[in-house]
């Protein structure tokens, strides 16, 4: 009897992460379907909503403070389409001044004008910076002959990183936890001898929420159906008078608010730190591609099935070898079924934007 109760409890503890890769690979299919860009920023946006909710959650009653934590990472998400997607082979003053950001924390990282008054360090890097950000950004369009889905990838490689190192420098390098929605870190549900905190309730609840609620999104408002003619195919649902750009937008706003509301709501069991978004992206990717790309209900089946995996995993080999077998996981359904357990042949290949 009681490796039976061993083994549940490796499966409530596997559900409770993959649920986490479950509603970041939806955020991943959401803006894929739209765009054919597979968006890397995603693990982003959960810790920018976890670490906003907690921020407020000092000031403001919980549920507000989870509200304004999806706000900004949804005018985040708004902010990283219209400025590195949309406007991608256009000259924009804002990505020059992100690039010219990465130049200067560099430059501050590296301490190279630390010898100097602080207010003439800032100065220095700044007129360091500045030349790189509109240099770099002119660059850019010079060499880009034409926008491509594999370059928009890349960016939101960068994007990543830029959005990864200005957290680290706004919350610095701290573990950071939003409080408990129900009880404590203690507080336990028993159920035949397995103990279930009731914040994994939360986050199950959570998952089937977004789940049933994208489905009828999909398939029931004027909207959703929009954004589906969308993924059909684009260039059909223009000539139909459907305004596809708006519909990109539309598809970053709610990844990133989908990732924000999965970032607040798992925050009291894992916690959050500024660097959590690449591991979020990478298992995350693995579960879009595990259940394939573009189906939302398949990608929460298979995160929790990755999560469980993960769960068993962690009692034969150390904890710190779980993300190398996230990655065999997702080379091996590359090698043999590019197309994902539930996926059809045509989403091998990537869309044209």
């Amino acid at each position: 009897m009681t490796g039976i109760v061993t083994i549940f409890q490796y499966i409530i503890s596997g559900l409770a992460q993959g649920s986490i890769y479950a509603v970041v690979a939806i955020g991943f299919n959401i803006i894929y379907n739209s765009t054919g860009i597979i968006n890397f920023a995603q693990g982003e946006f959960v810790v920018l909503g976890a670490m906003v909710s907690i921020t407020f959650s000092a000031i403001f009653p919980l549920w507000a403070a989870i509200a304004m934590g999806i706000a900004v990472a949804s005018l985040y998400g708004a902010l990283v389409e219209i400025v590195f997607v949309k406007y991608a082979r256009a000259f924009s003053p804002l990505r020059a001044i992100c690039l010219a950001s990465i130049v200067f924390i560099l430059v501050s990282a590296s301490g190279l004008f630390s010898f100097l008054h602080p207010v003439l360090s800032i100065l220095f890097g700044l007129a360091v910076a500045l030349p790189f950000g509109a240099g770099g950004e002119f660059l850019l369009l010079r060499f880009q002959k034409e926008q491509n889905v594999l370059q928009l990838i890349i960016i939101t490689i960068g994007v990543s990183i830029l959005t990864r190192e200005t957290m680290k420098h706004v919350w610095g390098k701290d573990v950071f936890a939003l409080r408990y929605f129900t009880g404590t870190a203690i507080t336990t549900i028993s159920v035949g001898g397995v103990y279930i905190s009731p914040q994994l309730l939360w986050v199950l609840g959570t998952v089937t929420l977004v789940v049933a609620g994208l489905y009828l999104f999909y398939k029931y408002t004027l909207v959703g159906k929009a954004m589906r003619a969308v993924s059909l195919d684009r260039k059909a649902a223009q000539l139909c008078g459907i305004n596809a750009r708006l519909l990109v937008t539309l598809s970053f706003i709610l990844s990133a608010a989908i990732g924000a509301l999965a970032g607040a709501v798992t925050s009291p069991q894992t916690s959050t730190d500024y660097k959590m978004g690449s591991s979020f992206a990478i298992n995350g990717f693995t579960v879009a591609i595990l259940g394939g790309l573009g189906n939302s209900f398949a990608a929460a089946l298979a995160g929790l099935l990755l999560g469980v995996l993960e769960s068993f995993t962690t009692a034969i080999v150390p904890s710190s070898y779980k993300e190398v077998v996230v990655i065999i996981i997702m080379l091996l359904i590359l090698f043999f079924k590019p197309s994902g357990l539930f996926g059809k042949r045509e989403e091998r290949t990537l869309k044209e934007f």
